[in-house]
């Protein structure tokens, strides 16, 4: 489990087809071997560690899901795995992405950020206004979004720009998305009871309606 905090940037030194070398100096003192380490928001394990670097092995599903695969990424965001009473400085992040989104536009507005993503209906459907999400394993706040969620924008502070991998993006780079995990047990329990909705692809039909209040004695 993370929070979506980053804490250094690493460089993909090496990448085969089922392990990626990351260069972090900062970061290996505070790394063991089979540690969780989130890299962009995928929570990877830790194999093997030296001096300057770590390595994680990276599986056929992962690549499939993420950008690992892109020989044009070389930095990534990375965080260790929350200890029990560190404090939760962004929101719950699991490492699990839900997909992939695309940067659309930036623009500089007073002195911080504002980046516009377009993500698929699998992202879009945990998207709502003033929420959470993790881009790249950063914790950040929506602060528009449309109707369906297949577009959306966030407010980067200075800071955070200048600390994360956001400030490398060009317009059209992919990032890995996670939408807030309390929303997909909402989303679960919902959708609990209703056969219809065993397909995930289908938005959860609300079981609270207004007779359903009423009886109640809403």
């Amino acid at each position: 489990m993370f929070t979506g905090l980053v804490q250094t940037i690493g460089i993909i030194e090496q990448r085969d087809r089922d392990r990626l070398v990351i260069h972090c100096p900062d970061l290996v003192a505070n790394i063991a071997i089979g540690d969780s380490v989130a890299v962009n928001g995928v929570c990877l394990t830790a194999t093997y560690i030296s001096d300057t670097n770590f390595v994680a092995d990276v599986s056929p599903e992962t690549l499939g899901r993420t950008n690992f695969g892109d020989r044009k990424l070389k930095y990534v965001n990375l965080e260790t795995a929350l200890a029990v009473g560190d404090k939760i400085g962004g929101h719950f992040v699991s490492g699990h992405i839900d997909g992939m989104g695309k940067l659309c536009d930036r623009a500089l507005i007073g002195n911080s950020w504002e980046l516009g993503f377009d993500a698929i209906p699998d992202v879009a459907r945990y998207i709502v206004f003033k929420g959470s999400i993790a881009i790249n394993g950063i914790s950040l706040t929506i602060s528009y979004c449309n109707d369906s969620g297949t577009n959306f924008r966030v407010a980067v502070i200075p800071h955070t720009y200048e600390n994360t991998t956001l400030k490398d993006l060009d317009i059209g780079s992919s990032v890995h998305l996670e939408g807030d995990l309390l929303g997909k047990y909402v989303e679960k329990f919902l959708r609990l009871g209703n056969p219809q909705q065993n397909n995930p692809s289908y938005p959860p039909k609300t079981l609270v309606t207004p007779a359903f209040l009423a009886e109640h004695g809403w």
